[in-house]
Parts: C-alpha cells; structure tokens; sequence
C-alpha cells in the first residue's frame, strides 16, 4: 500500500455519515474527497484503489479532550505516541489541554505547543488555551480562527490550573470571546470529602472511596454554577466530562446549533461503573470519577436524546509504577485514544447507540460545536479525514498491541467485535492494519468563527 500517496479510490465501501449508511466509492485526491459517488466510479486514473467491500468508512473522530502531556510530563506520554494511538484508534483529529509544564497560560506558551504539533503529530490537532487565575489579558488575546477554546479548571485535578478567584471567573465569563471549556468539580467539596476519608481511613483509603470523594454533590454544585454563570453572561460553555446523572437537568435536549450551553460525555463513563474498582483498581481512576450504573444508564440516555452533544476520551495517561502509588498519591487518568471508537461500536453491537450515533457524536457534533473547518464529514470538497472499519472483526486487547508510551490500558483484554483497518489524515495513510505511520504530519485544525 502506497502510505504517502494522496490519491486514492476506495471502492463498495458502506459510508456512514449525516445519518445514512450507503454503499459508494470516495475518490480522495491531493488531500480532500473529491467524489462520492453512490453509483460507482468507473476509472482510477492514477489513484490507488482500495477494495472495501463489506467494510464501513466513517470520518475521521475529532477528539475535543486529550492530555498528551508534552512538554514536562513526557515520561507519561508525548505528542508523537498519542498522535500514533490516536489514528491506530480512528481519531483524526485531537484537542489538547493546557495542563503541561509549564501550564499553557500565555500566547508564547500555547504557540510552542503548536510547533511541537506541527513537528510531531500523526494527526490533526489544536491546543486550547489555558485560564489561570492571573491572565485573562492573555486569554483575551487568543484567536478563535486558529485555536479551539479556552479551559478553565474550576476543581483540580492533575497539574496546578485551579482557577477559583470569584472575580476572575466572573470576568471570565463575561468577557470570554470563544467558547470555554470547564472541568467542574467544587473543590471545597473535594477537599471536605477527602478530609473525611482520612479521618475514616488514614492514609490507606480504598479506591472505592474516590466517587464519594470526587462525589454527585462535587461535580453538581460545579456544573449548576458555571451553568448559572454562563445564561448570565450570555457565555458560550462546553462543560466536559459529565459523570452524574443529576448534572443532566442542567443540559436541554434541543439541536446544537441552538446551544449556547453544550456537554461531553467520556467513553470511560458510558463504559465502566464503580462495580468496577474491584478488579480494575486505579487503572479507572479518572476525575470526574466513574460512579453508578444509575449515572452511567442516565449519561447513555442522554447520548441519544441530544442532552449530551459529543463523546470523547479525556485520555490523560501515567506509569503504572504512578498509577500503583497508594490513593491520596495515585494520579487520575488513563490512556483512552487508541480503543474509544471500537469502545463505542461495541455498545452499538449491544443496541446501546446505532452506527449512525457514533459517528453523531464522535465525528459530526464535534466538528459543528467547535466550528472545525471542513472536517468531520464524508462530503466532497472537505479534508480526506478517513477511517475504514470491519464491524464484525473480533480481537482482544493486548499490551503488545498498544501504541501508548505509558505501555498498559484499561481496556486490556476487553474483547471487541469491530476493528480498525485504515486510517487517512488528510488523504494520507496514517495507519494500514496495525501499523501507523509515524512519517505522516496532520494539519493544525482552523475554525470557522
């Protein structure tokens, strides 16, 4: 297979996009689709044709939450290996958090992470700006053509980015020019619950403690604030990561374009409970933490019936020697890119979401509410963000089949029915049947805005 080549013709394929699933051929040329054609196209002219009878082709995944921990974190993690696992996982493009060291929190520090894309990444990619307490003139100054938001942690989690000054956060949200993502966990909260849990326990406090701890009333009190605050201000807000059935009242199920408030779900929290914790221990340590089946359940209903607009990772990776410290010292997240897409196809083989929903959720929504500029979409004349899949393919996960740096996965010995085959980037093969081309360069994402 010609890896580099840029023009392909991928034949019999089942498109699956903007609700339909149809049987067509896509000619990719110079980097863009150039024709869909349901009746076939005749022809290769050049192009490197690609048999994909029985198979599904479904755009790109755009990510909008990751942590590749570059630069100052790279023992967990690097642009270069969770580009790599990205595209091995159907994700074409990714949006990445400023809580590296040092912290995004100036424009000269956000745009050495956007060298470090340009040199490094397999996939398309964009890097949000970070909120601190002090640097809202900063802030300000980020253009919303060339950036994908702004983040503001209003409870902490790893790295130090609390933003909690009343007066800066009122400003904030005034003030904010695009939209602005938030962690919401109240910290007050957090840290009362974590008081207790030492008095109860010491030192050794069980992992099953972590969604009492990080608990309902945490991220409820958070999530209805910056809500409140955002209908006051008339601010655009994307709150992350929702693990609570409770937040979901916060949330109207009414298209997106309609939206000023939106939400995320992760896969880890349509996924996993705190059943769990037993035999999965740390390794599913997240803040938000994972909680019921009653929050789960809800979270998947609110999938389908639009009250959550987009399903992605927050894949924020560490060692395991990190992630086998006692829990007051255990960090909390997990690699996630590399097995979000067949994670999701899985619960659509278990008739939780149809073919049509992922790809809503997964690669539709996030290119409409971050406004991504000719991405996200099986159309002519848009980027050749491309991913095949064999749904009926079964494989289980294995530490030698993982392309994270940190070298171990949640998901390990999870059995999948779906299969990613090949990914393009841009029109360009990023990874061909378990194998990435790490050669390949993505583009830095743009915004119609």
């Amino acid at each position: 297979m010609k890896r580099m080549n840029n023009h392909w013709l991928i034949r019999n394929a089942h498109v699956v996009n903007e609700g339909r699933v149809f049987q067509a051929d896509v000619r990719v040329n110079g980097g863009w689709i150039e024709r869909i054609a349901e009746e076939g196209i005749g022809r290769a002219n050049g192009a490197v044709e690609v048999d994909a009878e029985g198979l599904h082709l479904l755009p790109g995944c755009i990510d909008d939450q990751v942590h590749f921990r570059e630069p100052g974190l790279t023992h967990k993690d690097d642009i270069a290996h969770g580009s790599a696992a990205s595209v091995a996982g159907g994700i074409t493009s990714f949006m990445e958090m400023p809580n590296t060291i040092p912290n995004a929190l100036t424009q000269r520090l956000l745009a050495d992470k956007y060298e470090l894309g340009a040199a490094k990444s397999v996939a398309n990619y964009s890097f949000f700006m970070g909120v601190g307490n002090n640097n809202l003139d900063e802030v300000l100054r980020t253009d919303p053509r060339t950036v994908c938001g702004l983040k503001a942690f209003l409870g902490s989690s790893t790295g130090d980015m609390l933003v909690n000054d009343e007066r800066t956060l009122d400003a904030l949200f005034r003030q904010a020019h695009m939209i602005l993502a938030v962690h919401a966990e109240d910290e007050p909260t957090v840290k009362a619950n974590t008081a207790a849990a030492v008095d109860r326990y010491g030192e050794n406090i069980p992992l099953e403690e972590h969604p009492l701890i990080r608990s309902e009333e945490a991220c409820f009190l958070s999530s209805s604030r910056a809500v409140a605050r955002a209908k006051e201000h008339g601010t655009r807000l994307h709150v992350l990561h929702i693990s609570t059935a409770r937040e979901l009242g916060l949330f109207d199920a009414v298209p997106l374009e309609r939206k000023l408030i939106t939400a995320e779900a992760c896969v880890h929290h349509l996924w996993f409970t705190d059943a769990d914790y037993a035999t999965k221990g740390t390794r599913i340590k997240w803040n938000p933490a994972v909680k019921t089946v009653a929050d789960r359940e809800a979270i998947r209903k609110a999938v389908n019936d639009g009250r959550i607009d987009v399903v992605a990772t927050d894949h924020a990776p560490h060692t395991l020697e990190e992630k086998a410290m006692p829990y007051l010292k255990c960090p909390s997240g997990a690699p996630m890119v590399q097995h979000s897409l067949v994670a999701m196809l899985e619960l659509m083989h278990q008739g939780v979401f149809s073919l049509e929903q992922v790809v809503e959720k997964m690669c539709h929504a996030p290119a409409r509410l971050f406004q991504v500029e000719n991405r996200g979409y099986v159309r002519e004349g848009m980027h050749a963000d491309l991913v095949l899949v064999n749904l009926n393919a079964a494989w289980t996960v294995s530490q030698e089949g993982l392309e994270y740096k940190c070298g171990w996965s949640p998901m390990e010995g999870q059995r999948f029915q779906s299969r990613v085959i090949r990914t393009w980037v841009n029109g360009q093969l990023a990874y061909d049947n378990g194998q990435v081309h790490r050669d390949v360069r993505g583009m830095r994402m743009m915004f119609n805005r």
